[in-house]
């Protein structure tokens, strides 16, 4: 298995136990034993023709739609009829007072023109390892917002130098890289998203390889670059460097360098905040039970393991306007027994949507490695049913969303708020216009820019 077959967004799953991704399907079966998976229309209608049955119904519209002289091409037809067929009536019945994905969404004063956004992925492209963006990062999020997603979130951008995942990451600790940004959110912004940028910090995850630096999967040496980490504990994650434990005026000051930086974000014109506290990172660290054993009052009970995080979001929502919301990713559980698990994410979302936050975005895993993860398309959307409902606060889905009717079935199924497409979006920037042709939405409501019309499906 590739690397890239080993990533998603900025949560790495090599040292995990993965399955093999080129054999799942978007079966729903739990099992993934693709032998008791029912057969595709596809296969069926192969099997006919063999056995000289008479054509279904499918096959003949598949046939129209291709044309004379044109067989060869018959199966993307297909397809494309399909996911026009998207919604079924049982589909339609139960989404019929729930918005689409093309529906806009409000968050305090920002409205979001529709569901599709795009997570924070990390690029790990800050060459110069200054923390300022590049021509790159710029001709990589503004062609996703002329692509037509609704937010644009920006990978994982260290609050402190040493808080950055590797030497290459992105950065705002300082006022001197708030320039840099701004032609970036501009352009977000002109493209008719919404720029948002994810703070982070690594903790005992920092100051790791990359393909940039090299030592993939490893601590960086201080002579190549890297430097000393720091946890909630002397707990190491996986072969990287123990870390020191911090102090408490340490973790003060870390809550005063995230609303620092939110309120650098604010003054490069981005409009919505996401606190990373998901993946194994710093926040993530202080959560779990099996990365923070402190005895203080940043450890022991949910409680004390949370107050970090609630600390972080009262001081970045002290940092923003009223109007900006803020965002939190959230592992929902961790995968490893005795860890976070659900039921914890569910409390401390109601505990944060008290303190001001507007969308918990919900992801998975992160804090050991070596654990069993049951990655497959939608592998993550149950959680953020679970956080939405049990919450009651918007939430958005994210994990191995690929396909138009996929995404699609999320929202009308009431399960988030919101879809994320990751790896869908690295591939095809324009997912969300080729999405709308596949599932029959007219191009006048989709947001085309103007300079593209004339190229609209």
């Amino acid at each position: 298995m590739s690397n890239d077959d080993l990533t998603h967004e900025n949560f790495d799953f090599r040292g995990f136990d993965v399955p093999d991704l080129k054999a799942v399907t978007l079966a729903s079966s739990s099992d993934g034993d693709q032998s008791k998976q029912p057969k595709t229309k596809h296969e069926d209608a192969s099997k006919n023709r063999k056995h000289g049955k008479k054509k279904s119904k499918s096959d003949a519209r598949s046939k129209k739609r291709a044309g004379a002289g044109k067989t060869s091409e018959s199966f993307d037809d297909y397809e494309d009829y399909e996911e026009r067929e998207a919604v079924s009536k049982a589909d339609k019945k139960v989404s019929k007072d729930r918005p689409g994905l093309f529906a806009p969404m409000t968050l305090r004063e920002v409205t979001v023109r529709n569901r599709i956004w795009l997570p924070p992925m990390c690029t790990y492209s800050s060459f110069a390892r200054d923390g300022r963006p590049t021509p790159f990062h710029y001709q990589h999020y503004v062609s996703r917002a002329f692509g037509g997603f609704g937010m644009v979130i920006v990978e994982s951008t260290a609050v402190a130098p040493e808080g950055r995942i590797t030497p290459c990451d992105l950065g705002l600790w300082e006022d001197g890289q708030i320039d840099a940004w701004r032609w970036i959110v501009d352009g977000i912004r002109e493209a008719g998203a919404v720029p948002a940028i994810q703070l982070n910090h690594a903790g005992r995850k920092a100051s790791t390889g990359c393909f940039a630096v090299g030592y993939d999967g490893q601590s960086v040496p201080e002579e190549a670059g890297g430097w000393p980490t720091m946890a909630p504990s002397e707990i190491a994650f996986g072969g990287l460097r123990t870390p020191r434990a911090l102090s408490v005026d340490e973790i003060h000051g870390l809550v005063g360098a995230f609303a620092a930086a939110a309120g650098r974000a604010v003054a490069a014109g981005f409009q919505a905040i996401q606190i990373h506290a998901a993946h194994g990172y710093l926040i993530s660290q202080f959560l779990d039970p099996l990365s923070n054993e402190r005895d203080d009052e940043y450890g022991g009970d949910l409680t004390g393991r949370s107050r970090f995080l609630v600390e972080v979001v009262d001081a970045v929502r002290g940092a923003v306007p009223e109007g900006v919301p803020v965002l939190v990713r959230i592992s929902a559980t961790d995968w490893a027994a005795g860890g976070w698990d659900l039921d914890q994410t569910i409390a401390l979302s109601k505990v944060l949507k008290e303190h001001g936050v507007d969308v918990m975005d919900v992801s998975t895993g992160g804090i050991m490695s070596g654990v069993s993860i049951p990655v497959k398309p939608n592998y993550q959307v149950p959680f953020s049913e679970q956080v939405k409902a049990k919450a009651d606060i918007p939430a958005t889905a994210v994990g191995l969303i690929t396909k138009p009717k996929q995404a699609a079935k999320i929202l009308a199924h009431g399960e988030a708020d919101a879809v994320e497409i990751g790896r869908a979006a690295l591939r095809d920037p324009y997912w969300p216009l080729r999405a709308a042709n596949k599932l029959g939405i007219p191009s006048t409501e989709v947001p085309y820019a103007p300079q593209y019309v004339a190229g609209a499906y």
